[in-house]
């Protein structure tokens, strides 16, 4: 009998409170994306994923929940005297509209959302359906013109996302940049005119000529790949990044750019500084990020201006009639949810207004003399950074002692039976570090080498396809010293050419080359400084985190780097637990690493081991004792050329996709060398070399025709 009392009250508190609780959280999770959301592309934090992913779904959920608990008491009488008067619930159900429209700062948490714009489109009409339901249930109704007002806003707002969506759908994306069908020049009319003029006897060539190089262009805002010095200097970045943004958007979806592109794109970029190039290109992944996953392609076009001030105006007359209305008969709770509803919607909107204002899409559609100077110097619209400017690193030795102690087992044990391993090693192991201007500038510096002898399309795919041996060979050549001219061999031992060589696979180089980085440098001197040596570590440690603990961005060219790792490792924890070495004890462990390997043995680990096991821990101290030989300044020299040629070899393999993607977790480095890489033109996109041909028939007049001859 008390267990049925209390159920009873449980049930009596569900019917009270159930709507209420709804659309206040279906308000409150709108604040919490509207706050959060925006701080993404520049935080590659866990936890603040973890807020906008949980906000983003429950947002949803609860506002169409919140919809059919209207619906459902608009059909079915509530006796309690404490339930929320119909006509007050049709009044909050268009909220519920604004609110399924989401803010301008997030409109899909991943990429893939944007492939169910479809859904959305069903849950659009079904939501407008419901509303109009609860609307004509609740009549006559004396809040009909103020929720008449906020369902056309509401409306509005959900048809925003959908469309925002839709556009931003990798398929129809692609669609939407593709040029108008071009059959090029008529080739069968001019043969056929050849045709007869050779048979009337006149003595005809046809000469060809190349499509013409173009000047570079400026559009109306004076956006350019060269902007003149009297421009603000932000200013001039935003609108250079944007100019690269409306000429590379499509590399995305795999889009085909012209010799013209490519042309005007080296020429910024390689009479650029390094750090203002990575500034551009900031700006230039901030647009295709407000893209794919905000509104900022859908507002920031006139019908998209037009659509929003009349939002906030409907908001703004519905928030006027409610108040001048009398509420008889509404409990006075129900009457602070409606105020704050309505507050909430117009701040909000406001708040939408102010970023819609201060984003960068409004300093690029209006003139930069009118609008965008005014925009600039305010305080607050300048922007430090829009990416996270950080970089996660995972070290193999550190990995391998770290999993190896004691303590650490019965929460390995408990980790693989919940199939949570990866994620715990993920939080346990990785190290976040700040992205280092040097490494930019150093970075940024080969590249530019690089573009410089990419003069043509076959040199630039020679650069781009090389992973390592690339820089073997122009080291080698500097220094000009080879063993046998005819064969190609240099001074550089042979195993540091097989471990880039096309016999093995990247994520194999991969592996070798960091765990021989990791041995090269926990048993180099630290009183010795060395600048190769710091930017070596950083990319090996860079490198190994994308192949380890992002294997989908890496999966084009992973191959079986799970495997691989996992039973390197095991080999390592094997050796490093014999001797009980500890991780403070790396100096110590990586010398006896080296030390297994005698100096004058041919045999290979593969051969003594066999096959069945991937691991490549004594080849990689096989490599480390070569790398030695060449003396510590020549060896971080190359050792850093290297790994900044198996980072571009990466990065250009990965799917444009896979980039994309990234930009929504605070953006990863190798994105940026991707598209630097790009605007070099170091990259398969460019394969229109020569435009088209012109062709004309003109008339020899130096060969004599039969009438000249009479």
């Amino acid at each position: 009998m008390q267990s049925w009392a209390v159920s009873d009250r449980a049930r009596r508190a569900w019917d009270e409170w159930n709507l209420r609780t709804a659309v206040l959280l279906s308000l409150f999770f709108q604040v919490v994306l509207i706050v959060s959301a925006n701080l993404r592309r520049r935080w590659g934090s866990t936890t603040l994923t973890a807020i906008i992913w949980s906000s983003y779904l429950l947002a949803d959920w609860m506002a169409a929940f919140a919809v059919g608990l209207i619906s459902s008491g608009q059909t079915n009488d509530c006796p309690l005297k404490t339930a929320v008067n119909k006509q007050l619930a049709a009044f909050w159900a268009p909220f519920l509209l604004l609110h399924l429209g989401g803010p301008d700062a997030i409109t899909a948490f991943s990429l893939e959302d944007n492939e169910l714009w479809i859904r959305h489109l069903l849950g659009l009409l079904i939501q407008l359906l419901a509303v109009l339901y609860v609307l004509i249930q609740s009549l006559p109704n004396d809040y009909w013109i103020p929720t008449v007002l906020l369902f056309f806003a509401g409306a509005c707002k959900y048809a925003e996302r959908t469309v925002s969506l839709y556009r931003a759908c990798l398929g129809n994306f692609k669609r939407s940049l593709l040029p108008k069908p071009d059959p090029g020049p008529n080739y069968a009319q001019l043969m056929a005119e050849f045709s007869a003029l050779d048979s009337s006897g006149v003595p005809v060539v046809i000469k060809v000529e190349n499509e013409p190089e173009k000047e570079p262009e400026s559009d109306d805002n004076g956006s350019s790949a060269t902007q003149p010095d009297k421009v603000d200097p932000y200013l001039k970045l935003i609108l250079e990044g944007y100019d690269f943004f409306k000429t590379f958007k499509g590399l995305i979806v795999d889009h085909m750019f012209s010799f013209h592109e490519r042309d005007k794109s080296r020429r910024f970029f390689l009479k650029t500084k390094a750090l203002e190039a990575f500034q551009v290109m900031e700006v230039e992944l901030n647009f295709i990020y407000d893209v794919l996953y905000t509104k900022m392609g859908v507002v920031h076009c006139w019908i998209g201006y037009i659509c929003r001030l009349l939002c906030i105006a409907l908001i703004a007359t519905c928030f006027q009639q409610f108040a001048s209305l009398p509420h008889h008969g509404i409990l006075p709770k129900d009457k602070s949810v409606s105020y704050i509803l309505l507050v909430g919607a117009v701040v909000l909107e406001m708040v939408g207004l102010f970023k819609l204002v201060l984003s960068d899409w409004v300093v690029v559609s209006f003139p930069k003399e009118v609008v965008s100077k005014f925009l600039i110097g305010l305080p607050f619209c300048k922007r430090e950074r829009r990416w996270s400017n950080t970089m996660f690193r995972l070290s193999f030795i550190n990995f391998c002692l770290k999993e190896g102690e004691g303590r650490c087992r019965w929460v390995n044990i408990i980790a693989d039976f919940l199939r949570l391993k990866d994620t715990l090693d993920e939080f346990r192991y990785k190290e976040k570090k700040a992205c280092e201007d040097k490494l930019k500038e150093f970075v940024f510096s080969e590249l530019k080498a690089k573009a410089e002898e990419a003069t043509t399309r076959e040199a630039a795919k020679k650069i781009y396809s090389a992973r390592g041996e690339y820089v073997l060979k122009a080291t080698t050549r500097e220094t000009g010293k080879k063993i046998d001219s005819a064969r190609d061999e240099y001074v550089i031992p042979l195993k540091i050419w097989a471990s880039v060589s096309d016999e093995v696979e990247y994520d194999e180089s991969l592996l070798l080359w960091h765990i021989a980085t990791e041995l090269c440098y926990f048993t180099s001197d630290p009183s010795v400084p060395n600048k190769d040596c710091e930017l070596c570590k950083i990319l090996s440690d860079y490198m190994l985190y994308l192949l380890v603990m992002r294997p989908t961005l890496m999966s084009t060219v992973a191959g079986i780097a799970q495997i691989r790792f996992q039973d390197t490792c095991e080999e390592a924890k094997k050796f490093f637990k014999r001797d009980r070495m500890s991780h403070d004890q790396r100096t110590d462990a990586c010398k006896k690493l080296i030390e297994v390997i005698p100096g004058k043995t041919e045999a290979t680990p593969k051969e003594v081991k066999g096959d069945r096991s991937k691991s490549l821990l004594f080849d990689a101290c096989i490599l480390a004792r070569d790398l030695k030989k060449l003396g510590d300044v020549e060896k971080w020299k190359l050792m850093s050329r290297v790994w900044v040629e198996l980072m571009s070899y990466g990065a250009s393999r990965c799917r444009p996709s896979d980039h994309a993607r990234q930009l929504s977790q605070g953006g990863e480095f190798i994105t940026f060398v991707w598209l630097l890489m790009v605007h070099f033109g170091l990259g398969e996109q460019f394969r229109i070399e020569s435009g088209h041909a012109r062709a004309k028939l003109l008339v020899d007049r130096q060969v004599p025709t039969a009438a000249d001859a009479a």
